[in-house]
């Protein structure tokens, strides 16, 4: 930017384990948000490597970081990011559709994905025809139905009320004790606290990389 090279993220060196329960926490324009493109394999960084369970992302071509977005990575938003006129079963297996598993096997594994979350009943409605809380829990079943190596959470309860927060947080809770790594990307430190291990970062930089026991 006029001669001048921003960096995002600048020397960070972060190594996430299988189930891991993990806050990234820092202020607007930290980096915070560049660090979990990333990790979903969104971005690519411009020096340094990346690998997801062995393979080295940070060399992949753009089809081959599809794939292993689409297998590795389940993803949650603030906004939801459900499909208008798609019911909640068929939001959940759109991921399914893009892993090639046969037809006559998504709907029984959608479906089992809802009842994880407490939507048995619900997959046939739209997401307008649900409150805040369900079409969140709807897109974390679309993001848990792949079986991924890391739930990667943006900012999930933003939209939402705080009782219907707790709710998703107990979920998310719950969640951790099925074997899922799970990174909740947040600048609230209450939903950090649910987390056991937090990752504070500051102008590209990890400052502060805190384990504090058993998630809450």
């Amino acid at each position: 930017m006029g001669g001048e090279t921003i960096r995002a993220l600048d020397g960070v060196d972060l190594s996430v384990k299988q189930n891991e329960y993990i806050a990234i926490v820092g202020t607007s324009g930290s980096g915070k948000s560049t660090l979990m493109n990333i990790i979903g394999c969104l971005d690519q960084p411009t020096g340094g490597e990346y690998q997801l369970n062995g393979t080295m992302v940070s060399l992949l071509g753009d089809t081959a970081l599809s794939v292993a977005r689409n297998r590795d990575i389940g993803f949650i938003f603030q906004s939801f990011n459900l499909l208008p006129r798609a019911t909640a079963l068929q939001n959940v297996i759109q991921p399914l559709i893009y892993s090639g598993l046969p037809r006559k096997d998504r709907k029984a594994k959608a479906l089992a994905a809802l009842e994880k979350v407490g939507l048995q009943g619900r997959e046939g409605h739209l997401p307008n025809q649900l409150s805040g809380g369900q079409r969140q829990r709807v897109a974390i079943a679309r993001a848990l139905v792949t079986d991924p190596a890391i739930i990667l959470a943006d900012e999930p309860t933003g939209n939402l009320d705080s009782n219907t927060t707790a709710e998703i947080m107990a979920l998310f809770d719950g969640l951790i004790e099925t074997g899922h790594s799970i990174i909740i990307v947040t600048h609230e430190h209450d939903i950090a606290e649910h987390c056991s291990r937090q990752i504070t970062i500051s102008d590209g930089k990890i400052v502060a990389d805190t384990r504090v026991g058993a998630a809450a």
